[in-house]
């Protein structure tokens, strides 16, 4: 299939720190080259892909120090290399949450839009009424909830490379977050749970500029009042081997419905349990009692974090290669390429005696529709 990749430009292709969307599309766009598919990435000019890349602005916009810059103009830009080429493609796979309804309403059988964030915002009901036109995958069963009705062709959990993380069979000790510093993340919970245990947190966070007062206020007060509480700041994929192997238990104390999480399946490659409260996505990720522990109240999360160390570590990894890599996500989305094709009016035209036949009717991997 020829098939285009269309990421945000928030950040590089893969992140170089903090970022889950643009790091998900990274891993994607490269195990469906390494699937033998014909894929062209819409990025920032630094992406680093097996695919053919068309760059739309020259630097991710996070981390480009020019002050005075346009998302949406970036955007805009983005959208419309996409529109000047859409006629080479057979599928045109978005990431770009809502943004390109108006623009793609004549080609929306010829798209797929996986929604990465929250869906229980004013507002998009109306927009996802207006264009139901749309085929939508969502990362989680419980990111529908607040849209139950909008037009979900599949549910594809993430995945990434295998070797990207390596295995740790033992810890060195410590507890670990890793994300971002804000309200919904609760990392205060993880200080606390830390704490009384009496054992070290190391917190590898990124503060955006709108969590700055709450990690001035709440969370840097309690850092510093600890010595066993060490801030380690923005970390990229070539540290995460280190930071969350030598951890007993990732913590993921969260408090919001997270869409997916993918610092859990980051810890499970490293056989690294994840003690997580039950909220969004988290049952559909952590297998309770084998590779973390699912908890709903602070009790709960102190004990478990207490016997983490207990869970088998290559038990855990195993299930990664199971579950969560990155071929794995691939081959689901090639089944959702595929019903999409199989479902457009002039379908039977285009795959007959197409090499994309045996591939719609050989699939061997489910998807939840």
């Amino acid at each position: 299939m020829k098939i285009a990749q269309v990421t945000p430009l928030y950040e590089a292709v893969p992140p170089r720190l903090y970022g889950g969307t643009e790091r998900v599309v990274a891993h994607l766009t490269d195990a469906l080259v390494e699937l033998g598919h014909d894929v062209t990435l819409f990025a920032s000019a630094e992406a680093e892909t097996r695919a053919r890349l068309i760059p739309v602005r020259d630097q991710a916009i996070r981390l480009d120090p020019e002050p005075l810059k346009s998302d949406l103009a970036a955007h805009m830009t983005l959208l419309a290399a996409v529109l000047d080429r859409a006629d080479t493609f057979d599928v045109i796979h978005f990431h770009t949450d809502i943004l390109h309804f108006p623009f793609f309403r004549d080609l929306a059988d010829k798209t797929i839009t996986t929604l990465h964030g929250r869906l229980d915002l004013k507002d998009l009901p109306e927009v996802y009424e207006r264009w139901p036109e749309f085929g939508l995958v969502s990362i989680s069963d419980d990111q529908r909830r607040p849209l139950p009705h909008a037009n979900w062709k599949a549910t594809v959990q993430h995945g990434m490379p295998g070797d990207l993380y390596r295995f740790s069979p033992t810890s060195q000790g410590y507890l670990a977050f890793l994300g971002r510093i804000s309200p919904e993340k609760r990392p205060d919970r993880a200080i606390e749970i830390a704490t009384r245990l009496g054992k070290p947190l190391k917190i590898a966070a990124k503060v955006d500029a709108a969590d700055k007062t709450y990690w001035e206020t709440i969370i840097k007060p309690l850092v510093e009042a600890s010595p066993m509480i060490e801030f380690v700041g923005e970390i990229g994929d070539h540290q995460k081997s280190a930071f969350l192997g030598g951890a007993e238990a990732l913590l993921f104390p969260i408090d919001w419905p997270e869409p997916f999480g993918l610092v859990m399946i980051e810890a499970l490659a490293c056989g690294t349990p994840v003690v997580a409260f039950r909220c969004g996505s988290t049952p559909e990720i952590i297998e309770d009692g084998a590779t973390g522990f699912l908890v709903d109240t602070m009790e709960q999360a102190v004990a478990a974090a207490a016997k983490a160390h207990e869970l088998d570590r290559e038990a855990i990894r195993a299930r990664f290669d199971l579950r969560f890599s990155a071929t794995a996500m691939a081959r689901r989305y090639l089944d959702v390429y595929g019903d999409l094709l199989a479902r457009r009016p002039f379908a039977a035209h285009v795959l007959d005696g197409d090499p994309i036949l045996p591939l719609l009717e050989e699939r061997s991997f489910a998807v939840r529709a």
